[in-house]
């Protein structure tokens, strides 16, 4: 892949394609403030039709394992809302363009999340060695939800899961999506489970992230070849329809014309 770096701001942007569509790479850097900022800056410089955003995340949800990855089909921040004595109640903010407000949770696109399904089935991923023995990632699409603090407290982790029914906890993911809603720009999240947020998070973070990220990574490039492939698929079946000799031929009637014998 033939790339280039473009500086944005201070922010290091890699322009290049995956699979004959352009993409633009950039890091967000750690936390919510971070990753609208840089998200921001690339929707405005580089106009996307859509963006991805890809890492590793806390395990919520018991069912998922270290190394499995979570496609958001849904994003939410854990920590907006009012705090009373009685504990957090979450809501959103108001839309500055607007002045509506925002949705709790922020839904993936849905060309975005059904390219992530079939890419999904089509992605070699690496094995995790965890104490159990060697893994394979297991995916799947949930709910992820955004903080500005990295969560290793068993406490916590039943708290988002009894009150957002979160899979996996991060602190980026909402922020990007809720720039991209207001922004009226597809979005998508994938994350892969780098620790259960849990008393060993710190520790298994620091072990399993980056294969965690690679495997990521590696579904989010399958993901935009697959973006490719339907977008390719589109287009020749409208040259197919404009070559169509036959008037109106997407809407005539088969049964009008009779096959030659």
């Amino acid at each position: 892949m033939d790339r280039k770096e473009q500086n944005i701001e201070g922010i290091r942007c890699m322009i290049g394609e995956i699979n004959e569509k352009q993409v633009v790479v950039a890091r967000t850097g750690v936390g919510k403030v971070n990753a609208a900022m840089t998200t921001m800056l690339l929707i405005e410089h580089f106009r996307p039709s859509e963006v991805i955003f890809t890492g590793v995340a806390g395990g919520i949800n018991p069912d998922l394992l270290l190394g499995d990855i979570v496609i958001a089909a849904k994003t939410a921040q854990h920590d907006l809302g009012r705090l009373t004595s009685s504990g957090l109640k979450n809501r959103s903010a108001k839309n500055p363009i607007d002045g509506q407000r925002n949705p709790i949770f922020f839904s993936a696109g849905a060309r975005l999340l059904k390219a992530a399904e079939v890419a999904s089935r089509r992605t070699t991923f690496q094995p995790f060695q965890v104490p159990q023995g060697e893994r394979f990632p297991r995916i799947t699409k949930g709910i992820v939800v955004t903080g500005d603090v990295f969560v290793a407290s068993e406490a916590k982790r039943r708290t988002l899961r009894e009150h957002l029914q979160a899979d996996a906890v991060e602190m980026e993911g909402a922020a990007v999506a809720q720039i991209c809603w207001q922004q009226r720009v597809p979005c998508l999240a994938v994350r892969s489970i780098s620790d259960s947020a849990n008393a060993d998070a710190r520790q298994d973070f620091k072990k399993y992230y980056k294969i965690a990220a690679q495997n990521s990574a590696a579904l989010v490039v399958n993901i935009v070849k697959q973006l490719h492939v339907e977008e390719t698929l589109k287009v020749n079946e409208t040259v197919g329809h404009e070559n169509d000799p036959r008037p109106n031929a997407q809407d005539t009637p088969s049964e009008k014309y009779t096959p030659n014998a």
